[in-house]
């Protein structure tokens, strides 16, 4: 309970510090969040069930802190975080110092950026500026990912369940705050809007994913490495 307690705060207090009032271009509602990495460390170096419901917790706490609508918090927020972190911990127990897996991050930040150039290519970033906010994300994600693949290999497992759970956390995301829009308002808080178009779960979805998975890239690894280092107590066999 500690631990879940200690991620629920920190994630909560980081994330209200840091989202800099940034929402999704177009759409509004789902926040810059490079607080993303916190829960990330506690699913891999604790448990995935103490990053998931600290996370779960976290985000409840910000969203009522930000936008204070608590059914949209519960039914998307919550949902997505706990399953997203929950699935990165698995993975990465389970993809732990794998090698042979190394292709495996290139291709899953392949295909977010495949989405964003298609969206951009259907206008639905509304104009250059926004659709370059998504496209610069997917490249340099991309870039990240290659330059694990062959210069730190030994990392890719993690990488790549960081990404999975990534995706499937956005997932739900943006088809749950699209679904929601179709009954409720969203928060003017946060943007606003009811009803919003299919497309709109593509917007959130790319935003989420392609925000976040750099911060997750860049800083998970080593911050595991240091703490495993540092506290060998919390290092896995």
């Amino acid at each position: 309970m500690v631990l879940i307690a200690a991620n629920a705060a920190l994630y909560a207090g980081v994330g209200y510090l840091t989202f800099l009032g940034i929402f999704a271009p177009v759409v509004g509602t789902v926040r810059f969040w490079p607080a993303v990495v916190i829960p990330a460390v506690f699913a891999v170096l604790f448990s995935p069930k103490i990053g998931a419901l600290g996370a779960g917790l976290g985000i409840f706490i910000s969203d009522m802190l930000i936008h204070g609508d608590p059914v949209l918090s519960i039914s998307v927020g919550v949902t997505s975080n706990v399953a997203g972190f929950y699935i990165l911990g698995v993975l990465a127990r389970r993809l732990a110092s794998s090698q042979r897996v190394s292709v495996l991050p290139v291709l899953l930040q392949a295909a977010p950026l495949a989405a964003a150039l298609a969206g951009s290519w259907a206008d639905i970033f509304g104009g250059w500026e926004s659709a370059s906010i998504f496209i610069g994300a997917g490249v340099l994600s991309l870039v990240i990912s290659v330059a694990y693949s062959f210069y730190r290999p030994r990392y890719s497992g993690l990488v790549a369940a960081s990404s999975t759970g990534l995706i499937v956390g956005s997932a739900m995301i943006g088809l749950g705050v699209w679904l929601y829009s179709q009954f409720f308002s969203l928060p003017a808080a946060a943007g606003g809007g009811h009803g919003l178009p299919l497309y709109a779960a593509a917007i959130w979805f790319l935003w989420t994913y392609l925000t976040e998975i750099p911060f997750l890239m860049i800083l998970l690894p080593p911050l595991v490495a240091a703490v495993r280092k540092a506290v060998p107590s919390v290092a896995r066999e």
